[in-house]
Order: structure tokens, then C-alpha cells, then sequence
């Protein structure tokens, strides 16, 4: 869609609700799709696969991805990974091919078990301009340098238009490949992945060899635009039965966050503004009970946030407060019992969560009355809730989530079992629209799709 026509999307949008592509939510009925999906177990990509291929050179970066590298978006962090020693440093310019600014980092490496990671490089590039296409390059000439692109955000700000790419539970399956490859096509701008990246808990001893296939094989995307990292549980690598008792110290090492600039304690929760949107991630593996450092940052993040600077609220999560399929049935149910009344009082937008692997969106809910140690859990409509999407259908190699509790609760509005990604596109202040694709259909088709009106400016 070509962003420069601003009449265009309103025009589209009539169409959508006039054809019944796109709805408003609460408008009609829930419903659970009777696309049928072949239920074949899911099969790892082999490790000779052209995507993980290692680039050319002598010491070669790879494994390059990007990363917001302050609160407001003026900043990215370019990671990568070397074989041999290499000063961490990232050279980049407004035109391709040329590069007269330098940037350096720092470089960490660590253990697991008989692992030992190459040597891995963090770049913050700052003071960007906004809404600027900047080109990057990693490596020395002689070790087989390598560039890349990215574009800035625009200034934080009410009307400015803006699309964000959701995929949770990727892994590195043919699946997974499907999915990558369908969200390439999109005009998705940033990525909000929400969590659980290359599944190497699955493998004997949490197999780290898997975090590079996995690194190599997002590049084609993560190299061009930020990942919003969120921790899932196959990120934890906690095995004391091995010695490695540090809860997710494969993932601190590779994929920063940019904790810091939101007052945060811990990598794994934190808060950004990008665009029209603030996002807050939390972390459903970390202490989050009453005072612990997670629940004073939520506080404190919900409180610090200017909805007519920021207009859109965002918060990403692992396991999902609001659940239909059989599996991993009210896990989140603490963190929502414990942290549910601040983001309706906040009226947060849209919660997103991964973990289950399946698609499945609501209508805006609540459940801040009740709570499941009372007996009387009635989840509620409720206009100034959020909107929940459960999206944990990357690819992973332990296949879908197919089962569906019966009969479908009110709160369920739209779910189904397949592999996809989503697309939630800002078009102002007031309006968005969110969309599911599934991996079988093409780009310009949705399986789901919903207008989703601001909880604050509407």
C-alpha cells in the first residue's frame, strides 16, 4: 500500500467492512474457523540448508540483526557474530556504498556446558535522524565486510502512520521458513517478536549450535529492521543439572535490549516508544508478584506514558492472559490476576502473546472483578480493555496447537490453527487495522482481520 496517497487507506478500509474482510470489533460473533490445516509433525530446516549458510570471507560477520537502542527510536543496536577476534565497530552513511561515520561497541562472549559461543558484537548507533533510510557495514574489507540498510522511525507523534510485524515461537522448520519468507512480502516496518526464537532447549544439552543456524536464518530480515525481543520460556536455558544455572544468559548475550533507557533493572523487561506507539514488554518467566522489580517498572512504565504523544499502547508478553486452546491452559493466569487492573486502567490497546501455537484474537475483555481463587472467573466485555492476540504460531518444531476448549468463550472472537504472522498498522491516532496471514494464503490475503479503535483518542 503506498503510504503517500492518505486517501486511499480510509477508501480500502469502507471496502473491507463493506465485503466483510474487516470488522469492528465486537460487531459480530466469535467464531472458530473451519480452515483445516494439514496437522503434519513440523521438521527442522537440515543444517546444510542455503539459510544457514555462512557468508563468505575469512572471518565474515553474520548473525547480523538490529535492535531499537533507546527509548525513542533515535538510536539501533546492530549485533553480530565473528569467528575470530574483530574490533566491534559499525560504519554507516545515507548512501549506499558510502560510509563516513563510525560507531564502536563491544564485543562478549560465553560458555554453555561444552559450548562456546564465537565472539559476539554489540554497535549502538545514536542520535539518528528520524524517518531517515541509513546504510551499514560490519566487517573489515580483508575479513569480508558486508552492508546492510534500515530506516528510522518517524519523531514520536500522534498522526504519524506507522506498521508493525508480529511472530511469535518461530524456530527453524520449513514452517518457519514459510513464515519468514511470507513476512518479507509484507510492508511490515519493525518486528514485535514475542519470544521463544530457536527452540535449542529441544535438543540435547540446549544445543547452542542452534542459536547461530537461528541468527543466520532471520538475518535476511532482522538485518533491515529492528526486532522488539521478548523472553519466552525456551529462552530460560536454565539447567542446574549441567551447571548452568544462570536463567537466560544465552539470550543476554546475544540479543540485547535497550533496558536501560526505560529505567529497567533487566534486559527482560523494558519499555520504547517507536512512532505513534509505546510498547512495554514483560517477561511471564521473571518474578512479577507485588513490589518485585518487574511489577514497580510496569507501574512505573504505565505511568510515564503521554498517549497524545504516544497515542497507541502496546504490551508484549510470552504467555497469554486469555486462552481457549487446550494447551498451556492459564498459565498466564497469575500475571493476569496480578497486573490486569493497571492495563485496564491504563487502557492499553493490544496485548500480545505468543507460547501457544495457534492464532486466536478477542474481543476487548476483562476480568479485574473476579479472579480464579474466588470460584467466579467471568472474563467480561469491555470496551476500555484490550484487545488480546495470542500469535505463537511461527513454525516451531513442536507443531500446532489444535485442540480447542468447547464451547468457545464470548471473549474468543477469531481462532484457528495454523502457521502465520500478523501485521498491526497504525493509520493515525484513532484507527488501526490488525491482520493475520496465514502461511498458505498470499501476502494481500488475511485470514482475520479487525479495525481496532484507539482506547483513548477514539
Amino acid at each position: 500500500m503506498m503510504r503517500g496517497l492518505s486517501w486511499v487507506w480510509p477508501a480500502v478500509l469502507l471496502m473491507l467492512v463493506l465485503v466483510g474482510g474487516a470488522a469492528s470489533e465486537g460487531s459480530i460473533a466469535g467464531s472458530t474457523s473451519r480452515y483445516v490445516r494439514r496437522l503434519a509433525e513440523s521438521v527442522d530446516l537440515p543444517y546444510d540448508s542455503p539459510y544457514f549458510a555462512v557468508p563468505n570471507g575469512i572471518n565474515p560477520p553474520q548473525q547480523v540483526h538490529l535492535t531499537q537502542g533507546d527509548y525513542d527510536g533515535r538510536a539501533v543496536i546492530v549485533s553480530y557474530v565473528t569467528v575470530k577476534l574483530s574490533k566491534p565497530k559499525v560504519r554507516y552513511g545515507k548512501t549506499e556504498g558510502d560510509h563516513p561515520w563510525q560507531a564502536k561497541g563491544y564485543t562478549t562472549q560465553y560458555k554453555f556446558y561444552n559450548y562456546t559461543s564465537g565472539y559476539i558484537h554489540h554497535v549502538i548507533i545514536s542520535n539518528l535522524e528520524y524517518d531517515t533510510k541509513y546504510f551499514y557495514k560490519v566487517g573489515t574489507e580483508e575479513e569480508g565486510a558486508r552492508e546492510f540498510f534500515f530506516t528510522t522511525p518517524p519523531a514520536p507523534g500522534p498522526d504519524a502512520p506507522y506498521t508493525f510485524g508480529v511472530i511469535g515461537d518461530l524456530g527453524q522448520t520449513f514452517d518457519s521458513a514459510d513464515t519468514l519468507e511470507h513476512y518479507l512480502q509484507s510492508y511490515g516496518q519493525t518486528m514485535l517478536f514475542l519470544g521463544d526464537l530457536a527452540y535449542q532447549d529441544n535438543y540435547p544439552l540446549h544445543y547452542q549450535v542452534r542459536f547461530d543456524t537461528w541468527s543466520r536464518f532471520v538475518e535476511r530480515s532482522a538485518a533491515y529492521q529492528p526486532f522488539i525481543w521478548t523472553t519466552g520460556n525456551h529462552e530460560l536455558d536454565y539447567v542446574p543439572e549441567i551447571g548452568e544455572t544462570v536463567p537466560f544468559k544465552p539470550f543476554n548475550h546475544r540479543f540485547p535490549t535497550p533496558y536501560w533507557a526505560s529505567n529497567s533493572t533487566s534486559p527482560q523487561w523494558y519499555s520504547i516508544r517507536r512512532g505513534p506507539a509505546t510498547i512495554i514488554v514483560l517477561s511471564s518467566y521473571s518474578a512479577y508478584g507485588k513490589y518485585t522489580p518487574q511489577y514497580v517498572f510496569l507501574l512505573a512504565a504505565l505511568k510515564a506514558v503521554d498517549r497524545k504523544v504516544t497515542p497507541w499502547l502496546i504490551i508484549l508478553v510470552h504467555s497469554p492472559w486469555y486462552n481457549s486452546y487446550n494447551y498451556h491452559y492459564m498459565e498466564g493466569e497469575t500475571m493476569r490476576v496480578i497486573f490486569e487492573p493497571f492495563i485496564v486502567a491504563a487502557k492499553v490497546d493490544v496485548v500480545f502473546a505468543g507460547h501457544v501455537h495457534a492464532y486466536e484474537r478477542s474481543f476487548p475483555v476483562s476480568n479485574i472483578k473476579y479472579n480464579i481463587t474466588n470460584g467466579i472467573c467471568t472474563p467480561q466485555i469491555d470496551p476500555s480493555a484490550p484487545t488480546y492476540i495470542t500469535i505463537g504460531d511461527g513454525g516451531n518444531i513442536e507443531g500446532l496447537a489444535a485442540n480447542y476448549t468447547e464451547p468457545q468463550p464470548s471473549y474468543s472472537a477469531f481462532r484457528e490453527a495454523s502457521f502465520g504472522h500478523g501485521l498491526f498498522d497504525i493509520k493515525n491516532k484513532t484507527t488501526a487495522v490488525w491482520t493475520w496471514h496465514r502461511n498458505q494464503d498470499g501476502e494481500a490475503v488475511s485470514a482475520d482481520s479487525v479495525v481496532i479503535l484507539n482506547k483513548v483518542h477514539s
